[in-house]
C-alpha cells in the first residue's frame, strides 16, 4: 500500500495551485517526489492513503487546560474550546478550525492547533474534486518533545522568504516560527550548546542559514520533512472534518501493516517472524500427516480383520456396518438372537424397570423399544441405566415414554 504525502499550498486554492508531494511505500523512503497541480497528483492506489501536511506558517498553537468531563461531551468539545480560546484569538472562533492534541486529558494542559477554517476546507475540497480525498491532515511541525530531547532548529522556505522553525522550544516544548533574519539575534540571546543537535535546512537556504547562524547545517529536504510529519500521531481532521471511525480505523490498520511489511526499522522483526511462521506451518503439516497416517493404519486394520473373518466380502465400504450385518446373519443361522431383537430388549426392560412401572403401549422398530406411559424421574432413570448397562443397553426419556436401545460399541 502506498501513501501520498502532500503539502497544502498557503493562500487561496487557485486551480493551478501546485502541491509538493512525496509518494512512499514504507513511510520513510520516497518513490517519487515533485510539485504539480491537484489534477496531476499520482494515485496511491485503492488501498492507499493520502496525507495532507499543513505548513507551519498556516498554524498557530494554543495551550489550554480542559475542564473535567470535557472529553466525555464530544458534541460540545468544540464549543468548550471556543470558550477557552476566545480571549487569545485575533479572529472570531467560528472562522477558525481547531484540533486537539492526541491523548489529551481533562484537567491537564493540552495543545490546540488553530488555522483558518475556510482555507483548510477549500484545500481539502479541491483535492477531493481532483479524485484525491484526504485521509489524514497533519501539522508540518508539532509541539512536544523532540527526538534529541533538546530544542531543534530547521530553516525552510526560499532565500527571499526564509524562516527558522524552533521545535521543543521553551519549558512547554512549543513550536516557534520566525523569519531567518532574526537568527543572529536569536543566536546571540541563546548560544548553541556544544551537544546541540545540528541545524537542518532545505538546500535552497542552506548557505544562507550557515552564514546567518555561523554554524554548519544539515541538508533536510521538504520531502523528508513531509514524511516525518506524516509519521506523527497528530490528525487535524477533527470535528466537522473527521472521517468515519470505521474508515479511519481500516486506513490506519492498512498503514500499520504496510509499515511492518516494508519499513526498515521492522526488518529484524520480519526476519525473526518469517522462520517462526515457517516452523509453525511445518509443525502443523507434520502433525496432520502423522494423524492421517495413524487413521489410515487403523482403517486398514479394521478392513483386514473384516476380510479375514468374512472372506466372502470382496469390497469394503463401511467396515463396522458390514461386520455387524455379517454377525447378525451368523446369529440368525445359528438360531441365536441379537441384542437389537425384540425378545432381548423386552427381557432387559423387564429386569431393569421397577415393578410398578408398566407401559401402556409397546412399540418396536429398527432395533429400538419404545415403552409409552413410562416416565421416570432422573434418579430412577439413572438407576435403570446402571442395570441396563450390564446387558449392553441404555434408556432415555422421550416425549413421555422410555426409549430402550442397545449401547453403541466403541
Amino acid at each position: 500500500m502506498s501513501t501520498l504525502v502532500l503539502t497544502l499550498p498557503p493562500g487561496p486554492q487557485a486551480p493551478a495551485a501546485e502541491y509538493g508531494y512525496t509518494l512512499t511505500a514504507d513511510g520513510h523512503n520516497a518513490i517519487r517526489q515533485a510539485c504539480t497541480s491537484a489534477a496531476l497528483l499520482p494515485d496511491p492506489g485503492r488501498t492507499g492513503e493520502v496525507v495532507a501536511v499543513v505548513p507551519a506558517r498556516a498554524l498557530s498553537w494554543q495551550r489550554v487546560t480542559l475542564p473535567q468531563g470535557a472529553l466525555a461531551q464530544a458534541s460540545r468539545l468544540r464549543a468548550i474550546l471556543e470558550g477557552l480560546l476566545e480571549e487569545h484569538l485575533l479572529e472570531e472562533p467560528a472562522r477558525l478550525h481547531f484540533a486537539l492534541q492526541p491523548g489529551a486529558q481533562s484537567g491537564s494542559p493540552a495543545w490546540v492547533a488553530v488555522c483558518d477554517r475556510a482555507w483548510l476546507h477549500e484545500a481539502l475540497q479541491a483535492l477531493e474534486a481532483a479524485g484525491r480525498p484526504v485521509d489524514r491532515v497533519v501539522p508540518e511541525f508539532a509541539p512536544g518533545p523532540t527526538a534529541s530531547g533538546q530544542q531543534e532548529c530547521e530553516v525552510i522556505g526560499a532565500p527571499e522568504d526564509a524562516q527558522i522553525v524552533l521545535t521543543g522550544h521553551g519549558p512547554e516544548q512549543a513550536v516557534a516560527v520566525l523569519p531567518l533574519s532574526a537568527a543572529p539575534a536569536l543566536a546571540a540571546m541563546a548560544p548553541a550548546a556544544e551537544d546541540a543537535p545540528p541545524v537542518r535546512a532545505e538546500p535552497a537556504v542552506a548557505a544562507l542559514a550557515e552564514r546567518l547562524l555561523g554554524r554548519p547545517v544539515q541538508i533536510h529536504t521538504a520531502s523528508q520533512r513531509a514524511l516525518a510529519a506524516a509519521r506523527g500521531d497528530w490528525d487535524l481532521a477533527q470535528f466537522d472534518l473527521a472521517s468515519s471511525g470505521r474508515t479511519r480505523a481500516l486506513r490506519r490498520l492498512g498503514a500499520a501493516a504496510n509499515a511492518f511489511a516494508l519499513a526498515p526499522q521492522w526488518r529484524a522483526a520480519r526476519w525473526g517472524l518469517g522462520p517462526a511462521v515457517a516452523v509453525q506451518l511445518i509443525g502443523l503439516n507434520l502433525w496432520a500427516w502423522q494423524d492421517r497416517q495413524a487413521l489410515a493404519a487403523k482403517q486398514a486394520g479394521v478392513r483386514g480383520i473384516l476380510t479375514q473373518t468374512f472372506p466372502r466380502i470382496q469390497a469394503v465400504v463401511d467396515a463396522p456396518v458390514q461386520m455387524e450385518r455379517e454377525l447378525a446373519l451368523l446369529r440368525q443361522a445359528a438360531g441365536s438372537m441379537a441384542r437389537r431383537d425384540l425378545e432381548p430388549l423386552m427381557a432387559a426392560a423387564g429386569a431393569a424397570l421397577p415393578a410398578a412401572r408398566l407401559p401402556g403401549q409397546i412399540e418396536y422398530a429398527g432395533g429400538e423399544l419404545l415403552l409409552r406411559g413410562v416416565e421416570l424421574p432422573p434418579e430412577e432413570l439413572t438407576a435403570v441405566n446402571q442395570r441396563l448397562a450390564a446387558d449392553g443397553y441404555a434408556a432415555r426419556s422421550q416425549d413421555g415414554a422410555l426409549l430402550l436401545r442397545p449401547q453403541e460399541r466403541p
